[in-house]
């Protein structure tokens, strides 16, 4: 049966980044992550398509093995702090240290991004742009006796900073959604020929968002880009020609979308949600 969730087709060049990796030396099995089976069983990965989809479970390892790969390629975070400081990221520092990248062709764009990190940038935006308000007020009120001449000055470097995060961010971004205003990061962080990592970033898309998202990947793979995704989204899986990568079953392994159990458990839900619903939600009288 074919799937009925929607998607766009995409490139089938191989991008010029394309990094293959190897877990050549492994830490102590007792010990996260090398305790995580699909890391402890890991040998090499080809990442040799424009898009590699990474599925599992929570506790998999997926995201671990990203965050891991954003220290080893040393890419540029989002929102956060760089993951080669970052002192939450210290295990996936270790399994760093233990990966070997080959490269079709290295690349030195793209960026990390987290779905938390995303939010957290949010309200850095907020932040920062409140207190470029506040120094101008500071200032009219400081130098009301100034000459205009100096007033400018003084405030100068505020209205450009203040400028700069309008001209990328809009006038106002908290009057935009939590998804208008993830489309309109990631389309302003995206250039051609780049490498991008992406941690669950469904969780602030709405499905139609998902689908604007995809659109937006279609055009970078189509101008030389590669991403590797993690993610529990039946409609971030359906890429045509993307290559998934299953964690539930270690081996990491290549896994179709058909075979997918998230797949096939929001299919059945949707078909019938009645029959997930009464075990679930209704009680015995």
């Amino acid at each position: 049966m074919k799937s009925s969730i929607p998607a766009i087709p995409t490139s089938g060049k191989r991008p010029r980044s394309s990094p293959t990796l190897a877990l050549w030396a492994k830490g102590e099995p007792v010990d996260f992550p090398f305790s995580v089976p699909s890391i402890a069983t890991l040998e090499r990965l080809d990442f040799d398509g424009p898009v590699t989809v990474l599925v599992g479970e929570n506790g998999t390892g997926k995201s671990t093995l990203l965050e891991s790969l954003a220290i080893a390629t040393q890419l540029p975070a989002v929102g956060s702090a760089r993951p080669s400081t970052d002192p939450t990221l210290e295990p996936q520092r270790r399994l760093a240290r233990q990966l070997r990248l080959t490269w079709r062709g290295r690349t030195r764009r793209g960026f990390f991004l987290r779905a938390e990190d995303f939010f957290g940038f949010q309200k850095q935006l907020a932040v920062q742009r409140a207190e470029h308000e506040a120094e101008l007020r500071r200032i009219d009120r400081e130098l009301v006796d100034a000459s205009e001449h100096a007033r400018r000055l003084a405030r100068g470097p505020h209205r450009a900073s203040l400028g700069a995060m309008e001209q990328r961010y809009g006038a106002d971004p908290d009057a935009r959604s939590h998804g208008e205003a993830f489309l309109n990061l990631f389309q302003q962080r995206l250039v051609p020929g780049g490498l991008f990592l992406l941690d669950e970033p469904e969780a602030a898309l709405s499905p139609q968002s998902q689908l604007g998202f995809l659109a937006m990947i279609r055009d970078a793979v189509d101008a030389g880009s590669q991403f590797l995704i993690a993610t529990h989204s039946p409609i971030l899986m359906a890429i045509p020609g993307a290559r998934i990568l299953g964690f539930d079953d270690p081996p990491v392994r290549p896994v179709s979308f058909e075979e997918l159990e998230s797949v096939m458990l929001v299919r059945d839900f949707l078909q019938a949600p009645e029959r997930y619903l009464r075990m679930i939600w209704e009680r015995e009288p």
